[in-house]
């Protein structure tokens, strides 16, 4: 129904996974259950370091982002993801709370959509974020968000100086 699109999807984890091992382990896990979903894996960024959003004590994230095409429309390929994580032992306790693996649909072409039944697209959040963006550059650096407007670099360049998002080697 969808046809080809850039659809965005990020990957972070603060917190090792028994079977899969440490967060850079559990990511690169995660591409693969992805594509388990029925999802072509198209690009993906390199692994950055990040500090928990908001400020916390919690270990550092891994973070990236995979941009895939899939014939999934938004709510099923947004469920596909939440199954993964479930899999991937997500707990949600509470909001912002560390996690073994966080998947969150970041766009879905040019699709917005803010109707609460969601999903929220493109993701609420991600123009703030720089474990969002960063990685983001790295795949899509002509990027534009589809409601602001603003490219990639012009959203990084306003982020708050508090966020650091280091490539890992």
């Amino acid at each position: 129904m969808f046809g080809f699109v850039m659809i965005i999807i990020a990957i972070g984890s603060n917190l090792p996974h028994p079977e899969f091992g440490a967060s850079k382990d559990v990511c690169n896990a995660a591409i693969d259950a992805i594509e388990a979903c029925g999802c072509g894996i198209l690009d993906r960024s390199r692994w950055f370091r990040s500090v928990p959003v908001p400020a916390s004590d919690q270990p550092d994230f891994v973070n990236g982002v995979i941009s895939v095409r899939t014939a999934l429309e938004p709510a099923e390929l947004l469920s596909c993801l939440h199954g993964v994580e479930d899999r991937f032992d997500r707990l949600r306790s509470v909001p912002n709370a560390a996690r073994t693996l966080d998947l969150d649909l970041i766009a879905y072409n040019k699709l917005v959509n803010d109707d609460p039944a969601g999903p929220l697209l493109p993701h609420p959040r991600m123009a703030e974020r720089a474990f969002v963006l960063f990685p983001l550059r790295d795949i899509a650096p002509d990027w534009q968000h589809p409601v602001i407007g603003q490219p990639v670099a012009t959203l990084i360049a306003a982020l708050p100086g508090d966020q650091s998002c280091t490539p890992i080697t």
